[in-house]
């Protein structure tokens, strides 16, 4: 298959909320009023999904072949659940997480409640407060098979591109931890970390408690491949390890299987492979537009270049940044990646030197394709990059740690007012002209 005809997808969780700010469980209501209307302007409903709590949803969209048909076909289902929610007096919050204290509502379903008794349900319900963003990279046809990982049937060279594309998701995790940093604030506390990341990933090297902390091998973030079969050998370590955390706990194998578990779903990482036929890229905040927009430039472009040239993306020991070699693309090793690298890009951010110069090469080699003057404009203010976190707390700087009711209520709508106006001003036929045209777009505070 040529190149140009590899496609990527998009999924983006939102909060939803009442017009005071408040947290709403009318998920199933809102959803069905978005299945109705997606019916009745021919969309398809099924991009309109619920989430494992009832205050949370999912939006999605179709595969598309570019990032301009990509952008255009999210910010057409946006519009549409922004109408929906809107004549039920409801809102979207797009960011990250839920800037208040929080209590949310798990939905009754077997395979969330197995999820919940193996983790922890005090772990789990972090899950149902911090929202993320899902990038899907397209891979050749049939070469995941979701029983045995990746396809005996398919050849060396379609195996190769899909551990190339895999270890480059990798290689770009910090990346996109440091530059989509969406809400500082987590239940109620300006945190000054990645919220996100900490709350869902966790670490027990760095203290992080999240969903995941003690199970770092289901969900945190894998080493790379060096081969297709240690690819492979890696999905079969951790779906056997998440059998005996299960096990650990008095759950059965059936009992996942029958939930619709399988090999592929017992995976949490922030990089993981799907049985779509991608390599879905799980560690981005939720976000405004502008910032989503921003990730789909940046990860199209690397990956395309990957592909069109053919090259080898492998980790390099002291290698720090992305360093291109004739036909090799070396990336920071792995200890380095999801060790230090990880921890001041989920603390510092791009304010740190080695975070900075480690984005800037990522932004260098993605330069061309759609979005090229953006990548450009990008690197050349690096400098002077905000993310929408560090706007917030310019504006919501609280007296101490706590942020009260009111404040919270109020970013919260802020947060409703400033997507909806992103979406009325990106849904044209070019949204990904907009960030050629707005120099200052990712660099505005919030």
């Amino acid at each position: 298959m040529d190149v140009v005809k590899r496609r990527i997808g998009l999924e983006q969780e939102f909060f939803l909320v009442d017009e005071v700010g408040h947290l709403s469980d009318r998920a199933d209501e809102f959803l069905q009023g978005c299945h109705i209307m997606a019916q009745a302007q021919c969309l398809n409903p099924s991009y309109f999904v619920p989430e494992f709590v009832k205050s949370m949803v999912e939006i999605n969209t179709p595969p598309a072949y570019t990032g301009t048909e990509l952008a255009r076909v999210y910010l057409k289902n946006l519009k549409l659940a922004i109408a929906v929610a809107r004549q039920m007096n409801l809102r979207l919050y797009p960011l990250s997480s839920y800037p208040l204290h929080i209590m949310p509502v798990m939905r009754d379903r077997p395979n969330y409640h197995i999820q919940a008794r193996t983790v922890g349900y005090d772990k789990f319900l972090h899950a149902g407060k911090c929202t993320g963003t899902h990038l899907h990279l397209e891979v050749p046809p049939g070469v995941i098979d979701p029983r045995v990982a990746v396809s005996y049937n398919s050849t060396s060279a379609e195996r190769e591109e899909l551990l190339n594309i895999y270890n480059l998701a990798t290689a770009c995790d910090s990346a996109l931890i440091a530059l989509t940093r969406a809400c500082p604030f987590y239940e109620g506390q300006a945190i000054r970390l990645a919220a996100h990341t900490i709350r869902y990933r966790g670490s027990e090297t760095f203290g992080w408690e999240g969903v995941y902390t003690n199970l770092q091998s289901v969900g945190g973030l894998k080493p790379y491949a060096e081969s297709v079969e240690d690819l492979v050998e890696q999905q079969f370590a951790r779906y056997y390890a998440w059998l005996q955390a299960m096990a650990k706990v008095g759950i059965e194998p059936h009992s996942f299987l029958e939930a619709g578990g399988s090999l592929l779903k017992s995976a949490w990482n922030p990089v993981r492979l799907n049985k779509l036929g991608t390599v879905e890229i799980r560690c981005i905040d939720s976000n405004y537009p502008s910032v989503i927009l921003a990730v789909i430039v940046l990860l199209e472009n690397a990956a395309n270049r990957v592909r069109s040239e053919k090259l080898t993306v492998r980790p390099a020991k002291g290698i720090q940044i992305f360093e291109l070699v004739g036909k090799c693309l070396y990336v920071p090793d792995f200890a380095y990646l999801n060790g230090e690298l990880l921890y001041t890009s989920a603390t510092e951010g791009i304010k740190n030197p080695k975070v900075k110069a480690y984005v800037d090469s990522i932004l260098q080699f993605a330069d061309g394709g759609e979005g090229a003057n953006f990548m450009a404009k990008l690197r050349k203010d690096l400098d002077h990059y905000q993310t929408i976190e560090a706007g917030i707390l310019q504006e919501f700087t609280p007296t101490t740690t706590q942020l009260t009711l009111d404040a919270g209520l109020r970013l919260v709508r802020e947060c409703c007012d400033k997507l909806e106006a992103q979406v009325a001003w990106l849904d044209t036929e070019n949204p990904l002209a907009a960030l050629d045209i707005d120099e200052g777009l990712l660099l505005q505070p919030h």
